[in-house]
């Protein structure tokens, strides 16, 4: 089974050591849990791809500790990225630009660009000083399943990988993925929605345009059935859900305040506030897959705007047949 080791300085340089040697390492961030390589190993970004089971056209997020650490990963760095990134990192944002040829195709994807995030999290900041070079990961889940939020959760899911380590930070406070800017075009493009908002990226590049289809090549975490349970699983509007409900057998009702859940069904309530309807959104997608129902029926919450558009892209690809 997977070891959870606690954040502490020696389990820091364990994980830095393990990296060095060419293994894979699970580690907490502020968005969800990674799994993680050295990113100029390509030997180690194999074995990412192989334990998540991920097509290797899916690009890795490339982990950085700052700007001069991105700038060995890639190229292209103009006012509008500094401007963006001295308001954003470190923190849940994600940019695309050209790749540097000394960077595996392999740890892109196979694409001439790359993706890089400078993490808030100490624990995954901790890891990188440690490391000394960049880390590519992508969350830490199985490829199409829910990701995971708590040290545990990738325990869960690796439980049959003895030696892997997974370094517990805690409950990730965000709860959701990266937003993704592309900005290796002339225009910059949002590829995923995330907690760091269109309404802000605007605020700082002026208008933007907003690109969110299904399967995205370059863009990590675009695949159509992403983020999904087990389950079969539906999204309804609060009206339809009694309909809903009365069709099929038990359920894991995922719901906000105030609504009501007939007998016979498992009723999970939801914060009513964007941010934390967020951060708890994986663990209760994970915690209504193994609550004895059938199926899980999500009540679709009504907020517009802000995180809450990042929040309605998961819960669509969550729900996807």
């Amino acid at each position: 089974m997977a070891a959870i080791l606690p954040y502490t300085d020696a389990s820091i340089a364990l994980a830095a050591s393990e990296l060095r040697g060419g293994s894979a390492v699970a580690f907490a961030t502020e968005t969800v849990y990674g799994l993680g390589a050295d990113t100029f190993n390509e030997r180690a970004i194999a074995r990412v791809y192989e334990l998540k089971r991920r097509p290797v056209g899916n690009p890795l997020i490339a982990h950085v500790v700052d700007l001069a650490a991105a700038k060995l990963v890639s190229t292209g760095w103009t006012r509008r990225s500094l401007r963006l990134i001295g308001a954003c990192w470190p923190g849940p944002l994600t940019i695309i630009l050209p790749r540097r040829p000394e960077v595996p195709a392999s740890a892109t994807g196979g694409h001439d660009t790359i993706a890089i995030r400078s993490p808030r999290h100490p624990l995954a900041r901790s890891l990188l000083y440690a490391l000394g070079t960049p880390i590519s990961a992508p969350s830490a889940n199985r490829s199409g399943g829910v990701s995971p939020t708590t040290a545990q959760h990738v325990a869960d899911d690796y439980q049959e990988q003895t030696g892997l380590i997974v370094l517990d930070g805690g409950p990730c406070n965000v709860g959701i993925e990266s937003t993704v800017i592309d900005l290796a075009e002339s225009k910059p493009v949002v590829r995923r929605l995330g907690s760091i908002t269109i309404e802000r990226i605007s605020e700082l590049l002026g208008p933007i345009e907003v690109d969110v289809a299904m399967e995205q090549s370059n863009s990590p975490g675009t695949s159509i059935r992403h983020y999904a349970p087990t389950l079969p699983a539906v999204i309804v509007a609060r009206e339809a859900l009694a309909a809903e409900l009365s069709r099929g057998g038990p359920a894991a009702v995922i719901c906000l305040p105030g609504t009501e859940v007939p007998a016979g069904h498992v009723r999970l309530e939801m914060p009513a506030l964007g941010d934390q309807y967020a951060a708890a959104l994986y663990g209760m997608l994970r915690r209504a897959d193994s609550c004895g129902c059938e199926r899980i029926v999500v009540e679709r919450p009504e907020g517009k705007g802000g995180v809450w558009s990042a929040v309605q892209d998961r819960l669509t690809r969550a729900t996807s047949a």
